[in-house]
């Protein structure tokens, strides 16, 4: 199959399933994020990756503003698995939190597929809440040089307990991703994505929120 005709088609079951979900009535916001990235290969088998977040979110079910820097170690254990796991620490203008997570990544040629389990330790909580995320994604290069490559993900997002009394439990969150990557210097990539994320929720409208997202990368 053509790259080109690949990628439209990737593009259009990500917007399929994005707008399917539009029969729930929902609260709708708009958001602005920005990433820094950087990935830092220690061994043949050891990659380091660290990044920070600024997340603009003016809604105020989002908890308004959020900042968020993480760390993470994955070790290549076979040629298409890597195991891993790190921290990670997020603050907005309603509370603070600390995530542990550990995760396994598998890829097969233009797919990747990320499996993460996560324990969220809030400061408005006493327990830990335990979370599952699954995402799948999709690099589609659509010049012969490979300069320019689409993406297209979804990542769903499952409480698997409630720490605090108005989590919900089960499906709470999913995002759409679909943009372009294109580097901008030597070890740099640009990423320019829009991303549709909806907050599941029980007893309310769903919160839908439309986000283009800026991502800087550096392998260093």
């Amino acid at each position: 199959m053509p790259r080109l005709r690949r990628a439209r088609l990737i593009a259009g079951l990500c917007l399929t399933l994005s707008f399917a979900c539009q029969a729930r009535a929902a609260t709708e916001e708009s958001q602005a994020w920005l990433t820094e990235l950087a990935t830092i290969r220690i061994s043949p088998t050891d990659i380091v990756t660290v990044d920070s977040s600024q997340r603009l979110r003016s809604d105020a079910d989002s908890g308004g503003e959020q900042f968020v820097a993480r760390i993470g170690l994955d070790h290549a254990v076979a040629p298409h698995l890597q195991l891993g796991g790190g921290i990670a620490y997020l603050e907005s203008e309603t509370d603070k939190e600390l995530r542990l997570f550990q995760q396994a990544i598998v890829t097969r040629g233009i797919w990747l597929s990320r499996t993460r389990i996560e324990q969220r330790f809030f400061s408005t909580a006493n327990d830990p809440g335990w979370r599952l995320r699954q995402r799948i994604q999709a690099s589609v290069p659509i010049d012969r040089a490979k300069q320019w490559t689409v993406i297209a993900a979804t990542e769903l997002f499952f409480h698997l307990n409630r720490a605090r009394p108005g989590d919900k439990t089960g499906l709470a969150m999913m995002r759409h991703q679909i943009g372009l990557r294109h580097p901008v210097a030597k070890a740099i990539d640009a990423q320019l994505l829009y991303m549709r994320q909806q907050n599941f929720r029980d007893g309310r409208p769903d919160v839908v929120s439309h986000i283009p997202w800026l991502t800087l990368s550096w392998r260093l």
